[in-house]
């Protein structure tokens, strides 16, 4: 078909606007246009010549330069023959600097390719130590419940229906992309769980936190299962499911049980269960869910803006009360309750006077910006593991950071934590272990641009890396380089004779 062609399109006649158009529409179907006006074309030579009067106003040299201005640059839609993947330009060949500390001659900064002293070194190093195999194994799944890819899919790793972690816009949402387990009888073959507790009937201001695990699971298709600084990737060290949501029902009490029961399943089965919420109301159904199958005391580290240790507030057990019915479980004693930046307006004295009578040790935020959040965690790990506590359950409320940073949820406060430093504090809070840990108080109908769910889904992420990070859950990575920088040596807390 010639320069000035037209062709049928599904039943109709189409005709470019103009024929510097049709040219390029020419050039992008592949068709034969050679008796184009001075139109030039070689293989492997820019087959736009500078001929005069062979640069359509879509070719256009810029005034004053040479055109065009590399001449024997294939176009984009001729690939050069000796590149693998088809591209139009022929590979480059690199320096090999793969191995630890190799920097490059004349680096202005030869200091930064040391792992012992910069973490951005360290994690590049740390990557190729990870491996494959877990990688390989979700592609060879997606392909045989997917379908192998349309024949013009150059990348075979891709499957026609979306089964994995790509595309991250599509499939439906797990937590992070993970296994939805239907069969829960089979929990005991997976090193952790995700616990979904649609639970708001504890509310006392702003109910919609039923809908928090749904927003957790969507937003959580933004991440992928490896995270740079902390070297790890989830899909090789973890076996980890999502269990679905907990069947809650529109009772506090008989919810409290269906919840017990959900956690209690997951924890006898020596699996680390990981509960979405939901109101903090949960925070005490979870606890004596796991208790049980703790031969010892348990600690809590509790990081939130309030106390939540009142008896009854409204006559029930609501979000306000989670942490006084949990240290009254027996091997929950209330000198092992921590809690992590408290303040504010939205402390009610009743649940001040119990902490006071009890022993329960509280830190506020302005506490831990004084002292630094190194020191904080410190304190928290030798107060909850003290007493000779056997584990270790975590807490993290979403409202604990300054309400800027999560306005989707019931009892937003101004004032709170930075997410770098809360992200910090549940790192360092999670490196001798926990027994489980819950996410609560997200409202996503509150919430602007997912940020608030999004910070619930980092906090999981980045305690689990630490887990496994620390050979406290999963498999830990084997590594020859030395320990990550910035990461303090743990100052265990010295024996009273």
């Amino acid at each position: 078909m010639g320069f000035g062609h037209s062709h049928k399109k599904a039943g109709r006649r189409v005709r470019s606007v103009t024929k510097e158009a049709q040219h390029e529409l020419a050039h992008l179907e592949g068709k034969d246009h050679h008796d184009a006006p001075d139109h030039q074309w070689q293989p492997g030579v820019h087959h736009h010549s500078d001929l005069p009067g062979a640069h359509s106003p879509l070719h256009a040299p810029p005034a004053g330069d040479n055109w065009p201005p590399f001449p024997n640059l294939p176009s984009s839609h001729h690939p050069h023959p000796k590149h693998p993947e088809g591209y139009a330009w022929q590979p480059m060949h690199h320096a090999d600097y793969t191995e630890v500390g190799h920097a490059p001659p004349g680096h202005p900064h030869p200091e930064v390719f040391d792992p012992a002293i910069r973490q951005g070194a360290w994690a590049k190093y740390r990557e190729a130590e990870l491996g494959s195999k877990g990688w390989k194994e979700e592609v060879d799944r997606c392909i045989e419940y997917g379908l192998e890819a349309a024949p013009s899919i150059k990348d075979r790793t891709i499957s026609t229906f979306a089964r994995g972690e790509l595309p991250h816009f599509a499939g439906i949402n797990t937590f992070c992309k993970t296994h939805y387990l239907e069969d829960v009888k089979k929990v005991a073959g997976f090193d952790a769980a995700i616990i979904g507790i649609p639970f708001d009937i504890g509310t006392t201001y702003r109910s919609g936190t039923r809908f928090g695990p749904q927003a957790i699971r969507r937003i959580s298709a933004l991440y992928g299962t490896y995270n740079y600084e902390l070297g790890v990737d989830l899909r090789e060290s973890l076996k980890w499911a999502d269990l679905g949501d907990v069947f809650t029902i529109a009772n506090i009490e008989k919810g409290f049980d269906q919840i017990s029961k959900a956690v209690a399943h997951v924890r006898s089965n020596n699996v680390f269960p990981i509960m979405l919420g939901g109101d903090h109301s949960i925070g005490y159904p979870d606890v004596r869910g796991i208790a049980p199958y703790i031969d010892g005391p348990v600690g809590i580290i509790h990081i939130d803006r309030h106390v939540d240790t009142q008896e009854t507030d409204m006559d029930e057990r609501m979000h306000t009360t989670p942490w006084f019915h949990a240290t009254n479980i027996p091997n929950a004693p209330p000198v092992n309750l921590v809690q992590l930046g408290i303040g504010g307006w939205q402390a009610p004295r009743p649940g001040v006077k119990v902490g006071r009578g009890r022993g329960t040790t509280v830190l506020t935020i302005e506490d831990i910006v004084m002292m630094g959040v190194d020191k904080a965690a410190e304190i928290a790990l030798d107060v909850a593991w003290g007493n000779g506590a056997k584990a270790v359950y975590l807490s993290f409320d979403v409202d604990s950071l300054d309400a800027g940073f999560v306005p989707g949820t019931g009892w937003p406060e101004p004032g709170g934590f930075l997410p770098r430093e809360v992200l910090r504090l549940l790192r360092l809070v999670a490196r001798e272990g926990l027994c489980g840990m819950e996410v609560v108080e997200v409202a996503p109908q509150y919430d602007v641009g997912d940020k608030t769910a999004l910070i619930g889904t980092r906090a999981i992420m980045d305690v689990l890396a630490t887990l496994v990070n620390e050979g406290k859950l999963g498999k830990k990575p084997e590594t020859k380089l030395p320990p990550p920088p910035y990461w303090p040596a743990r100052k265990k807390p010295k024996k009273k004779k």
